[in-house]
């Protein structure tokens, strides 16, 4: 599963300690979604989407290959 923070984070200008804080996770959880070694919670998810203003599914790029 790929996502967009990393690349939303950057356009607004945000550190991964500034999103970490703002969503309740440490700067390594950031660090480790952006570089997809990590999947989050839905909570988590729905953290994200919401600081963004997107939809779960704007934010996170589910393929065919991920629902398996």
């Amino acid at each position: 599963m790929r996502n967009r923070i990393a690349e939303l984070r950057r356009e607004r200008r945000v550190t991964q300690e500034e999103l970490g804080e703002a969503v309740g996770v440490t700067r390594q959880t950031i660090i480790s979604l952006e570089n997809g070694r990590y999947n989050a919670s839905l909570l988590l998810a729905h953290r994200l989407a919401r600081y963004f203003g997107l939809a779960i599914e704007e934010l996170f790029l589910f393929e065919e290959e991920d629902v398996t």
